[in-house]
């Protein structure tokens, strides 16, 4: 079981001690299509040794969610379009895969070689719209994110409600790149019970100036501290109990996050 504790700074004048603890769930098994997520995550929890209290996070990697919702593609059963075909030349991709991605996707953003970036179908700006061939069994078989990635954090977060009767938050996590800078970290794409963006703009800061501009991208956040645990490749740890989250609770959606086209000055 992996562990990190991350403890802030203590704030003058307050006296509370502020501490947040990500652990990674480990022996996770295999997910197929139709298994019931929550009982295999509730079971993971127990074999670490956790009993999830009102308050507490989960997030939880798109890939197995995907999984267990049937979210997999044979692209043997693929015809790509015209277009299709013209990216794949583009980019040297299969033309099958890249036809699967423009199925997901409502916008192409960038093609070259090598790269098709897209926005898909959700609202998030992504690479490949998401479609991955890693950790999926068969040679031509791909795998979609969820239909929607908020929905399927809402009936996690109810089933857990039911069956263990703890309020928690559900983080639905992906790995993305980002513009302007190298590697890949955990973004939200689906959030339930939490805040997915947390407003502090008005709040005093040190020398007693509101904060003018100041919103918390807290989902992400989370998901970045969660993706250091559950990592890129063999790991096989996609779930991570998040305790100490300093924000107050309320419904949130992925959507938060994303940016009104009219206040996108890269658009």
């Amino acid at each position: 079981m992996r562990e990190s504790r991350i403890a802030p700074r203590a704030i003058p004048g307050d006296r509370a001690v502020r501490q947040l603890t990500l652990t990674a769930l480990p022996a996770f098994p295999e997910v197929h299509a139709g298994d019931d997520l929550s009982r295999i995550v509730a079971a993971a929890l127990a074999g670490a040794g956790i009993a999830l209290a009102d308050g507490d996070v989960l997030v939880i990697a798109q890939k197995i969610v995907s999984k267990s919702e049937g979210r997999t593609v044979d692209l043997g059963a693929i015809e790509p379009s015209a277009q299709a075909r013209e990216y794949a030349r583009i980019t040297g991709k299969d033309a099958r895969y890249v036809e699967v991605v423009l199925r997901e996707s409502v916008r192409v953003v960038r093609v070259k070689p090598g790269v098709l970036i897209v926005e898909h179908r959700l609202g998030c700006i992504m690479a490949n719209a998401g479609v991955d061939r890693s950790n999926v069994p068969g040679e031509d078989r791909v795998l979609l994110l969820p239909a929607d990635a908020d929905a399927s954090a809402r009936g996690l977060r109810f089933a857990f409600r039911e069956s263990v009767s703890a309020d928690v938050g559900i983080v639905v996590s992906d790995s993305f790149g980002r513009p302007w800078r190298n590697g890949v970290t955990g973004v939200a794409i689906g959030v339930a019970g939490l805040p997915a963006l947390v407003d502090v703009r008005g709040r005093a800061d040190r020398q007693g100036r509101p904060l003018q501009v100041t919103q918390v991208a807290l989902a992400d956040a989370l998901a970045a501290g969660a993706a250091m645990l559950m990592g890129e490749g063999d790991e096989g740890t996609p779930v991570v109990h998040a305790r100490g989250v300093p924000y107050p609770r309320r419904e949130g959606s992925m959507r938060e996050l994303l940016r009104p086209a009219a206040e996108d000055l890269f658009r």
